[in-house]
């Protein structure tokens, strides 16, 4: 199967690593910069942390034209930048092309449903978790199953093709009629700890030992539940405070991607996590004022990094 990856961060890199080596495919890494990309075509993808290290050549391009046609294109870009990957990708998508998404937050779904259709597209979200040490150097922090399906709940021969390529290269995957409810599931643990580490600057561990902070993320949390429960979503776990606060302690000594952005004074996905839910709630006349508040000292933080006195 011949496959791109677009997007070189810290998840993309993985997820191309991981295709490449284990599972043995045509893989391609498509770069929006193309410095970026020879230096990831002369040098490869290298993986570290867990069991073993990886070093992976791998075919990485600016040009979406030097691949071609492909079999499947997963997109691992921040959500901000899907609409830009939708013109990237135009060339190498064809009538028998599937899109997988593997993004964090919402929207992104329905970005990818707007331009190739509803029968193209996949949605999906993984729980592995990387960091990005440098250009093409990640670190595989933890495993954790990926979850794929179709908005309208068909489980056709094309998703379970994906599934079976993403567990053969060491990403156990399964496939669900409810992918809504695995989305939402996954933005409401993002919602109640990203924003809170990206404005404290807290590891995930550290804001659940705060008495303070641990309010929040409660909070925050349960104005996302009410909106999941006036949209009848169920989620995949019964106790979301608990689950939150579980995730919190599993992955105690991580820094959460929304941190990593703000330390690297990069663009948040904050409008598409917290932010979303503030936009849901408005539409179904909801009160969110801890999500909106969150959303909005993000917001602020990344408008004003030049200008902040403290390191990182």
């Amino acid at each position: 199967m011949k496959i791109a990856v677009v997007g070189p961060g810290a998840l993309g890199c993985l997820v191309s690593a991981l295709l490449k080596s284990k599972a043995k495919e045509d893989v391609w890494l498509l770069d929006e910069f193309s410095d970026r990309a020879k230096k990831i075509s002369s040098d490869g993808i290298k993986v570290e942390g867990l069991n073993a290290t990886l070093n992976v050549k791998i075919n990485a391009t600016a040009n979406a034209r030097d691949i071609g046609a492909c079999d499947l294109v997963i997109i691992c870009v921040k959500s901000y930048s899907t609409e830009d990957a939708c013109k990237e990708i135009k060339d190498i998508v064809t009538d028998k092309t599937s899109i997988l998404t593997l993004q964090n937050g919402l929207g992104n779904v329905q970005i990818l449903n707007d331009q190739f259709g509803a029968d193209r597209v996949i949605a999906g979200v993984t729980n592995h978790g990387s960091t990005l040490l440098g250009v093409g150097h990640v670190r595989h922090a933890g495993k954790g199953e990926t979850v794929i399906g179709k908005a309208d709940g068909r489980v056709l021969g094309a998703i379970r093709d994906v599934a079976a390529i993403l567990t053969k290269a060491g990403m156990e995957t399964k496939v669900s009629r409810d992918i809504d409810s695995v989305i939402w599931s996954k933005l409401i643990v993002n919602a109640g700890i990203n924003a809170i580490t990206a404005i404290t600057g807290l590891s995930n561990g550290a804001i659940i030992e705060d008495e303070e902070c641990r309010h929040v993320l409660r909070s925050a949390v349960q104005e996302s539940v009410k909106v999941v429960k006036r949209k009848r979503i169920k989620l995949s776990y019964d106790d979301p405070i608990q689950k939150v606060e579980s995730v919190c302690r599993a992955t105690s000594a991580n820094i959460s991607s929304m941190l990593q952005d703000v330390l690297n004074k990069n663009r948040t996905e904050i409008e598409f996590i917290n932010g979303a839910i503030v936009r849901q709630a408005k539409a179904l006349n909801i009160p969110t004022p801890v999500n909106e508040v969150l959303t909005n000292l993000v917001k602020t933080i990344e408008r004003n990094y030049q200008k902040r006195k403290v390191s990182g």
